[in-house]
């Protein structure tokens, strides 16, 4: 998890990407065509970072029950993989950001990475997609070893299960949304270090991998609630629509404008037909401005029901997230709203009333204890 940032800059690096921008959006209908079967689900991230967590089979068996079909981890669990077999629920396996070097550069590291963590599990466990990393992209650090790591688990998985049956698992990254710059309006979205993104997103559309993000409206409605009402950041009605002069098209949702900032990011990389998955998305109970049981309820319930409808950039393109996080995690750093973002308690209770099914359960009376900013035009960078 992130802080959002908002950012400004030059849009440099990217002319010869945009030199094929024209043929490259003609993929963009066929992209809604045939967006794969399931990824509407919407799954959640199961963090460990907590003294008091529920054990592995108890976590698949309320993923189960409440018929979240979809699991984010963040590294590889030997237990949590053997409770996932048989259990038919799609999985987002992490490498450590600590791997992400090793794979980049130590001869035979990705092969005896996938032996010890796909091989004995896969096809058992329904692995979808392999993040190299977590929130990297900007780190100098691994600036030029984040897609050497990738095309070598890639290559990796071909040689251990055969091209065909590795063509299942997609090998991406997820990035921070600071990893854009110029986000409002979304038409302006760009990749903040193109050098890095330009050939990382041409490795995606090379694999037909998509690429993942973390998006928060939170955090930016924290941090500006004065231009962002707090109905345009948790789905719900009455905010002021905002128009993209860029684009033409309308948002009802803060949601909708961060995902459409990294399409247009992608369409300057020149790869408009990568698909993104949104790999955390979230909305704290407590700990914090704007942290309530009812802002959480409205965020989580709202993005459930929303994203089957698309973005108004991919309108009827399911967008497949992930909301973080399955449980309070108590031992996390950072903010106190950092150990208050999951949908249940460790005891398994639930924070709040939420339903995976399409079903409206009964939610306790609403408050919003972070009042909407009278004036809020929702108009800034996020």
């Amino acid at each position: 998890m992130t802080m959002i940032l908002s950012g400004s800059g030059e849009q440099g690096g990217l002319a010869a990407p945009m030199l094929r921008l024209a043929s490259a959006l003609l993929l963009v209908g066929v992209l809604i065509a045939s967006v794969p079967a399931g990824v509407e689900s919407i799954g959640a991230c199961n963090g460990v970072i907590g003294s008091d967590l529920p054990p592995a089979h108890d976590v698949v068996q309320l993923y189960k029950s409440n018929g979240i079909t979809a699991m984010r981890f963040y590294n590889p669990q030997p237990e949590l993989l053997d409770a996932l077999r048989g259990s038919g629920i799609a999985v987002i396996l992490g490498t450590a950001n600590a791997d992400v070097p090793l794979l980049a550069s130590k001869p035979g590291y990705a092969a005896s990475w996938v032996a010890t963590n796909v091989q004995p599990y896969y096809p058992s466990v329904n692995i979808s997609y392999i993040t190299v990393g977590n929130e990297i992209t900007g780190d100098p650090a691994f600036k030029s070893s984040i897609l050497p790591a990738m095309k070598s688990l890639h290559f990796a998985l071909a040689g251990a299960l055969g091209a065909r049956a590795a063509g299942g698992i997609k090998v991406s990254t997820a990035l921070r949304f600071d990893a854009l710059v110029d986000t409002f309006p979304p038409s302006k979205g760009a990749f903040k270090d193109a050098e890095t993104m330009v050939p990382l997103a041409g490795f995606l559309a090379s694999t037909g991998a998509p690429l993942l993000a973390d998006v928060y409206p939170y955090f930016a409605y924290r941090d500006n609630p004065k231009d962002i009402a707090l109905s345009y950041a948790t789905f719900q009605p009455g905010s002021t629509p905002v128009r993209d002069d860029g684009s033409g098209l309308v948002y009802t949702t803060l949601f909708d404008a961060m995902v459409d900032a990294l399409y247009s990011a992608l369409e300057k990389a020149g790869e408009p037909a990568v698909r993104v998955v949104v790999s955390e998305s979230g909305w704290p109970s407590a700990g914090g401005f704007g942290a309530t049981v009812e802002n959480a309820r409205a965020y989580n319930q709202g993005l459930i029901d929303h994203v089957g409808k698309g973005t108004p950039k991919r309108p009827g393109a399911p967008v497949e997230a992930y909301i973080f996080s399955m449980f309070n995690e108590n031992l996390k750093p950072g903010d106190e709203t950092e150990r208050h973002f999951g949908l249940f308690y460790p005891s398994k209770a639930p924070v709040c009333p939420i339903s995976f099914h399409g079903v409206q359960q009964p939610a306790a009376k609403q408050r919003q204890h972070a009042p909407l900013k009278k004036g809020a035009k929702n108009h800034t960078n996020y």
